[in-house]
């Protein structure tokens, strides 16, 4: 009975942020304020999900599932990286803030 309840807890608490996160890339103004929306809550979101089905998973099989923890490891890895990269493309081409004698 708790077990479901943290489950659901989760599910809803990483729905809420990938909601979020979602509005957030749709509607902030600047390229550098949307990399917060798929990078901030859209991962913590998403990772409250994965750690939802690991814990569901877990506790139907009797053991730990290693393709939810793999999945949550790559995701929290990549998401920081991409941004990074997204960034320094925007800053590249001339999109960013400052005086463009950045890079």
């Amino acid at each position: 009975m708790i077990l479901e309840a943290v489950i659901s807890i989760l599910v809803l608490v990483g729905a809420a942020f990938a909601l979020i996160g979602s509005i957030g890339l749709a509607r902030l103004p600047d390229i550098f304020m949307r990399l917060h929306g798929p990078t901030k809550a859209t991962t913590l979101g998403l990772g409250a999900l994965v750690i939802a089905s690991l814990i569901q998973t877990s506790a139907v099989s009797g053991s730990l599932s290693l393709k939810e923890l793999a999945i949550s490891v790559f995701l929290f890895i990549t998401a920081p990286v991409s941004a990074h990269l997204i960034a320094k493309a925007a800053l590249k081409a001339g999109r960013g803030g400052g005086n463009g004698a950045e890079g």
